[in-house]
């Protein structure tokens, strides 16, 4: 606990202590003398009400100086006042004691929501260790590093920025950006982000970003921006507090001064119209929303999940349809080989070698997944690629390559046809085929098909199915790739829809049809929304189109950081469903506590002016029920260890 509110807190036991030794003394009729003249009564009640509500009297007439006086602490002062002047002196004071002692457990929750998201802030490094050209090790501050010097990242260090790692192998702690337990290994050549914690390796890392540009900073920037973007709920609570403060003062005064006219007893409609105050305070609105939502974007934090405000987290719980791209968000996005069929009396590692020899001096995904598999299996053999002598491209069909005076003829079924060998076609719609042959003699021998695949993330089609069971009604796939391949890959996962075969620019227009599809059919306008998943690079104007743009995989992405709505930090699918559930749960808890605060303050607003509730009845009604509520809101923050 903060020492403020430890502070606060003893001031209002104190207040508390005092208040009800008074009322036991009070009560019993042990100093009749004191208690029973009203000055002596007033004055010894006002110790316990200024020593707990001294800075809410303190604030509302601050806020009558400033112009500004229509708020809770004018309404409690009011209505406090009022008991002391018809004599109600121990509901006075009660009424104050046991609003500070909500505003307390609001303050209180409100702390304990903001720690929820403060292991984000735990990230900032604060030091880099730089190597001069000396040799020298120097101690600066990470905003002093600049791209290209050469940082020493000892054990337990935090990474101040984005980098490469030189030499040196370890296991970095990326816990607070992804919310993943398991350590992530890094050795020479890899990427390494800022804001992860070393482990016992010593690294060291080139500087590929300056401290403002590198991914702890955009990061930080994206929580503290969270809070400005409000949900349609708390946007509302905040409109509906400053119309509703003001017509309550009124409908009070009326209260006290119309009936008093007709039935001349002021001392009770003037105590009724100070029940009504106290019970028409709006806290448990104002403080229990906002924090509903803090908690939820909290609980979503801790799972390694950013939402850039409460806004998309309410858009989030209407989701109907989920728009994905295919290849690195669904499927791993790095071909490999799954398959190698032979024709008879040829081996697998001789399709292979010819293959790999073949597309030796190509860079395409498909050429290298072949040599690396050709390097697993023949781990000894070196490929000798200065025995090529000639590569031609046929456009559409694959390569024709010589080497050691033969050609090596790779590539689809055309290019088989089109020299007329006899081959055995595969039939795998899901697989890129490269069949392989070889000339010999006057003719060309068959040597086999190779099959390569886009590896389908294991997570993938759980993900989609509790994404299902999440309340998501289509789940639609969007891919540049051929319309058999897209809808192999689709079936396999379970999505309703496939799109194949498009262009990036596509992708935008297919969003932008898939959101006038729910136009058309009347489920927006509050009713449902469409998120877009993707990689955050490639994908950027889909995700800036989208209703709710999610990033996945995206450390270090800026585009993913800066177009997206929310970022999942890692490639983790399975995270979506839960936020989503986060989300559903946020704004279940955010409507009952609007509907719980204003069922009871209705009825105890009647019963008061009525004369059934009494200052007591008015106290559960404020104090009770907001406490109830931030009860009912922290829930959220309970929930994000599971």
């Amino acid at each position: 606990m903060e020492k403020k509110l430890k502070k606060e807190l003893n001031k209002i036991l104190a207040g508390i202590a005092v208040f009800f030794l008074m009322l036991i003394v009070d009560k019993t009729g042990i100093c009749p003398v004191i208690f029973e003249n009203k000055l002596y009564s007033f004055i010894l009640y006002l110790i316990p009400y200024l020593m707990s509500g001294y800075p809410v009297v303190k604030k509302a007439l601050l806020g009558i100086k400033n112009r500004q006086p229509m708020d809770e602490s004018l309404l409690m002062t009011i209505a406090t006042a009022g008991a002391f002047v018809t004599g109600e002196n121990s509901e006075a004071v009660a009424v104050m004691v046991f609003y500070q002692v909500g505003e307390w457990f609001q303050k209180y929750a409100v702390g304990k929501s903001r720690r929820s998201i403060s292991h984000l802030m735990e990230i900032v490094p604060e030091e880099a260790h730089v190597e001069r050209e000396d040799g020298t090790v120097e101690t600066i501050d990470p905003d002093e590093v600049e791209v290209g010097d050469v940082l020493i990242i000892r054990a337990g260090d935090k990474i101040p920025v984005d980098g490469e790692v030189l030499s040196g192998e370890s296991l970095v702690n990326t816990a607070a950006l992804t919310g993943e337990s398991v350590p992530r290994s890094v050795r020479k050549g890899d990427q390494i982000i800022s804001g992860c914690i070393n482990g016992d390796g010593l690294l060291k890392v080139k500087a590929t970003k300056a401290f403002e540009d590198s991914t702890v900073t955009k990061i930080l920037e994206l929580v503290e921006n969270a809070s400005e973007k409000k949900s349609k709920t708390e946007n509302f609570i905040t409109r509906f507090a400053r119309v509703y403060t003001p017509i309550v003062v009124y409908s009070a005064i009326a209260l006290a001064l119309v009936p008093s006219l007709i039935t001349h007893d002021p001392a009770t409609w003037f105590y009724r119209a100070c029940t009504f105050l106290v019970v028409s305070c709006p806290c448990a609105l104002v403080i229990s929303i906002p924090l509903s939502f803090f908690g939820g974007i909290g609980a979503a934090s801790a799972s390694g999940v950013l939402i850039k405000g409460s806004n998309y987290l309410e858009l989030l719980a209407k989701l109907n349809t989920v728009v994905s791209d295919k290849t690195g968000t669904l499927t791993k996005g790095n071909f490999k080989v799954t398959g190698v069929e032979t024709a008879a009396g040829v081996d697998r590692a001789e399709v292979l070698k010819a293959a790999a020899l073949a597309e030796g001096m190509s860079n395409h995904p498909i050429a290298k997944s072949i040599r690396e598999e050709l390097s697993e299996e023949l781990p000894e053999l070196t490929l000798n690629t200065n025995l090529v002598t000639d590569v031609d491209n046929v456009t559409g069909r694959g390569l024709v390559t010589t080497a050691e005076g033969k050609k090596i003829y790779i590539g689809n079924d055309k290019l088989m046809d089109s020299i007329g060998v006899t081959y055995a076609g595969v039939n795998d719609p899901s697989a890129t085929v490269s069949y392989v042959a070889v000339s010999e003699g006057e003719g060309v021998r068959y040597l086999g098909a190779i099959l390569i695949k886009d590896e389908i993330k294991p997570e993938a089609k759980e993900a989609i199915r509790e994404m299902k069971n999440a309340g998501v009604e289509s789940i639609v796939m969007l891919t540049g790739d051929r319309k058999e391949v897209g809808e192999a890959v689709g079936k396999e996962l379970g999505v309703d829809r496939i799109f194949a075969e498009l262009l990036p620019q596509d992708k935008v227009s297919k969003v932008e049809e898939l959101i006038g599809a729910l136009d058309m059919k009347g489920h927006k306008d509050g009713k449902a929304e469409l998120a877009f998943i993707g990689d955050g690079i490639n994908d950027a104007p889909v995700l800036a189109r989208a209703d709710i743009g999610i990033a996945m995989g995206s450390i270090g992405s800026d585009a993913a950081i800066d177009a997206a709505d929310v970022v999942i930090m890692d490639d983790d699918l399975r995270k979506i469903p839960v936020t989503i559930r986060i989300a559903r749960r946020t704004v279940s808890i955010a409507m009952q506590n609007i509907t719980f605060a204003l069922i009871v303050k209705l009825v105890v607003l009647i019963l008061g002016a009525l004369g059934i509730a009494n200052m007591w009845a008015a106290v559960f009604g404020d104090v009770g029920v907001s406490v109830i509520c931030i009860l009912n809101s922290m829930r959220l923050l309970k929930r994000q260890k599971t």
